[in-house]
């Protein structure tokens, strides 16, 4: 892994270079990446479960003693609970109700809204997950394997491009710095195959860029048309850096955020 990265200009131009923090040489583990990548999925999962009176609200009950009125004693039948959809005296039409074992009755095993389905994850095992993550991006080889890469990645970019606050600004300064054909693969937009349709996720976009910026800065809301994600370098995590958890995402990081990083020890 390279121990320096060229520093570019709003134009695409090399103005300087920076040695990189020890954060950048960490190996690159896909397994830890996957294992931090599924528990910040975990956290957005929706409780569900069966609604408690499911299968128990029609009176089943059926006695078994001989003189009771409502009786199954000397019919011949499996003590099955039974409604009576229909008599005629003391004659009735039973159907067999209730027990899981029956149509409409309750499930034996239904989901339940109480389940845990957050995944935890040490503290150290998240924080090499993210070094991990960050030494893949810079990994060109594995950039290309998902995304078109321009030919002087990985590199360092100058401070200025978080106060940009127009989106005909972020877009020039895409463009020159070479990531024409990467604007273009994640403008495509496509109709979600299934169900997801009808359930407010009717489209599908390919994940783009990321641009680690070193504070809030205009650029966020500048950017989100353009499909590029925004964010502080302190609030990283691998689920960023690897959607998917497939580790080689193409990151833009300003110069000031890799300064940070090696500063305030991030991740360590």
């Amino acid at each position: 892994m390279a121990n320096k990265l060229p520093v570019l200009d709003l134009e695409g131009k090399k103005v300087d270079e920076l040695d990189l923090p020890e954060v950048f040489n960490e190996i690159i583990r896909p397994d830890l990446i996957k294992r931090a990548v599924l528990a910040i999925q975990s956290h957005d999962r929706q409780p569900y479960g069966a609604f408690k009176d499911a299968g128990k609200r029609p009176s089943a009950k059926l006695y078994k003693r001989r003189r009771v009125f409502r009786t199954s004693y000397g019919y011949g039948i499996s003590r099955v609970p039974r409604k009576i959809l229909s008599r005629n005296g003391s004659q009735f039409y039973w159907q067999g109700a209730f027990i899981p074992g029956t149509v409409g009755g309750r499930r034996a095993h239904p989901p339940k809204s109480e389940k845990i389905w957050d995944l935890k994850i040490n503290d150290k095992e998240r924080k090499k997950a993210i070094r991990s993550a960050l030494s893949a991006c810079l990994d060109k080889d594995l950039v290309l394997k998902h995304e078109k890469a321009p030919e002087n990645y990985p590199f360092i970019i100058v401070d200025d491009i978080e106060m940009l606050s127009k989106t005909k600004d972020v877009l020039s300064v895409l463009e020159k710095l070479g990531l024409h054909d990467e604007l273009e693969r994640i403008s495509e937009k496509k109709i979600r195959a299934g169900k997801g349709k009808a359930r407010g996720r009717k489209y599908v976009k390919k994940v783009g860029p990321l641009l680690i910026t070193s504070k809030k800065a205009p650029v966020a809301k500048a950017a989100k048309n353009l499909g590029l994600d925004v964010v502080e370098v302190s609030s990283l995590n691998a689920g960023l850096l690897a959607p998917g958890a497939e580790p080689g995402r193409l990151i833009i990081i300003t110069k000031s955020a890799v300064e940070r990083i090696g500063k305030e020890k991030l991740f360590i």
